[in-house]
């Protein structure tokens, strides 16, 4: 197995599991906060969405595809155009509403995005520094791999989520 079809299959997975989430559920449900202040299934989707999109467009060179293919416009959150959610307040949060059907195109797409900048990279493409702001530099290699990490630590929280019952307080 080559090293990008490794990739492939990991972000495959996430892909997966965001259908799965999403299968069944209702905008009752996409909302609900577990224990009233945890994030919402809505919002986990759309932030592992927009850390895929950011963080793989960044290191392809390509436009995000939240504002390339107007997601931004479809979503009309009360958000900054290149937010991606990360230090959100409870408020922000609660700002993030979609269907269940519009998270899973937007999500989609920036798979489709992702998977074809997967296919282009041979071994020696990973070493390839994308930001200097750390110590050492971030390679494409690094990039790929911690954003497979946070995308499936959010996925897995979504799916904890929509496999936990309404209390009374929520």
């Amino acid at each position: 197995m080559k090293t990008n079809e490794l990739l492939l299959d990991a972000f495959g997975r996430i892909r997966e599991t965001v259908e799965a989430v999403l299968e069944g559920l209702d905008d009752v449900s996409l909302l609900r906060r577990p224990a009233g202040t945890g994030n919402s299934i809505a919002w986990l989707i759309w932030h592992l969405g927009r850390v895929e999109d950011a963080q793989v467009g960044s290191a392809a060179g390509v436009e995000q595809v939240w504002t390339a293919q107007g997601f931004v416009a479809r979503f009309d959150l009360p958000l900054r155009a290149r937010d991606t959610g990360y230090g959100h307040s409870t408020e922000q949060v609660d700002a993030v509403k979609a269907s269940p059907e519009l998270l899973l195109e937007y999500y989609d797409a920036v798979h489709r995005q992702t998977a074809d900048f997967l296919r282009t990279l041979d071994d020696g493409d990973l070493d390839r520094i994308v930001d200097t702001r750390w110590d050492p530099p971030v390679t494409v290699g690094v990039r790929l791999v911690s954003t497979i990490a946070d995308c499936l630590q959010h996925v897995g929280q979504a799916a904890y989520a929509k496999g936990l019952r309404p209390t009374s307080g929520e």
